[in-house]
């Protein structure tokens, strides 16, 4: 196919991730001449990258490839992502769906669309992802103010309701030389804030000789970055030295995001995870006394085969105790060669939106209650590249979502800002 002149769509589900990665993927078509357009403005190629973290992660990435097919019925289909390593084969059957690269080939678009003098009509590209040894780098710039940047791919946790290694293989990750490099190149590019994200991220080195904490002392002397954030990390890999290294960095914001999963040992041991709940209050407490103005996210998942009542009301009244700051909060789903699906007890539906919604409201006060906190001091706030409602937005150093009427001199500036109840923005 010849590249020069087609226009491509980009559609990403997921995490931050899969937007670093399809980034990646945009920027290696444009080289080849391909010029980027909305999903709305009939694009000639699509590439979909999708999401398998649940089964209805998986039902919308089904939904939206047949919603585009059935839109632009002439446009080529390529389909990317974790869905597209674990379920090809179910992709393929979907009629209109052109090409589906596993997670080794995901990089390789442009090569497989250039390799046929005419497009294939079906054709899949897939590996054994415990052969995956390779590690693409990959970032986001163009999009926002902000770059996601791959350091960490694949996990070798097992966790019993997880499918992310069968996605994405063995841990692996970049070297710190590499990371440097890509902090370096996305600077020039007028980006002002970088996070390091990764499927687990503190894994960062496994198998060389460096480490997460090296790699976090070489970005903290990175001249040409202005500030850092950390994605995701297992309350296990978060330890005392990279909180203290954090909490007196120059560039290193006080944000953290730390899974959770469940409040209750007994279902930590189902679930398999590498860490008590004692020893993760443990880590919340020494956040607060390093960084008491730290935001604090946690993920947890709601409805887990084998979570009793008891349980989860044993989970609730434990994260109701925590000082943080928000929830992620997932409805348990059951994923096939999952370890989860041999625990026979489990959460009827209705039961589990149940705990869904008790978790979100208590979300939604722990939220309102940290940000209320900050009511008339004025942070550093990292102006958005974007026009929403004739507002401006941006993020505190300590990630608090915020707003102003829109002034173009702002764009892309860190600049102090008094905050007041009106200013919050609640995505």
């Amino acid at each position: 196919m010849i590249l020069k002149g087609k226009k491509a769509a980009y559609i990403t589900l997921g995490c931050k991730l899969n937007f670093s990665e399809t980034s990646t993927i945009k920027h290696s078509l444009e080289e080849a001449g391909v010029i980027t357009v909305g999903e709305k403005e009939g694009a000639d190629i699509f590439i979909i990258n999708t999401c398998s973290v649940t089964d209805m992660a998986e039902h919308k990435g089904r939904q939206l490839i047949r919603k585009i097919i059935h839109r632009y019925p002439h446009a080529y289909i390529v389909v990317v992502g974790c869905y597209a390593q674990l379920r090809a084969k179910e992709i393929l059957e979907i009629t209109g769906v052109n090409l589906v690269l596993g997670a080794a080939e995901k990089f390789k678009v442009r090569q497989h669309l250039e390799a046929y003098n005419t497009p294939v009509e079906r054709e899949i590209h897939s590996c054994d992802i415990f052969q995956l040894s390779g590690f693409d780098l990959a970032y986001s710039f163009g999009d926002r103010t902000r770059c996601f940047l791959k350091i960490q791919d694949g996990c070798d946790y097992f966790c019993t309701y997880c499918t992310i290694p069968f996605a994405r293989g063995k841990s692996r990750s970049a070297s710190i030389a590499q990371v440097l490099q890509a902090v370096k190149t996305v600077a020039l590019k007028g980006i002002k804030e970088v996070i390091l994200t990764g499927v687990n991220t503190g894994d960062f080195g496994r198998g060389s000789s460096e480490s997460f904490r090296e790699l976090l002392v070489a970005l903290d002397q990175c001249a040409e970055m202005e500030r850092f954030r950390i994605s995701s990390i297992e309350p296990n890999l978060l330890t005392d030295e990279i909180l203290q290294f954090v909490a007196s960095s120059r560039k290193f914001m006080p944000h953290f995001h730390i899974p959770l999963q469940s409040g209750n040992n007994e279902v930590l041991q189902l679930m398999k995870r590498r860490y008590t709940r004692e020893l993760f209050a443990e880590k919340i407490n020494k956040i607060r006394q390093l960084c008491p103005d730290a935001f604090i996210g946690v993920d947890v998942i709601a409805g887990m085969r084998g979570e009793t009542e008891a349980h989860f009301e044993d989970t609730y009244r434990f994260i109701e105790n925590l000082d943080i700051s928000q929830l992620h909060v997932f409805p348990y789903s059951e994923r096939a060669g999952t370890k989860a699906l041999e625990i026979p007890e489990t959460v009827l539906p209705q039961e589990k939106h149940r705990r869904v919604n008790l978790l979100l409201k208590l979300s939604e006060a722990k939220l309102s209650h940290f940000y209320q906190r900050f009511i008339g001091q004025t942070r550093p706030v990292l102006w958005e590249d974007n026009l929403v409602n004739g507002m401006i937005c941006g993020f505190t150093d300590n990630y608090i979502r915020v707003e102003s009427p829109y002034q173009a001199e702002w764009k892309n500036q860190i600049l102090p800002f008094t905050l007041k109840t009106e200013t919050f923005r609640k995505e």
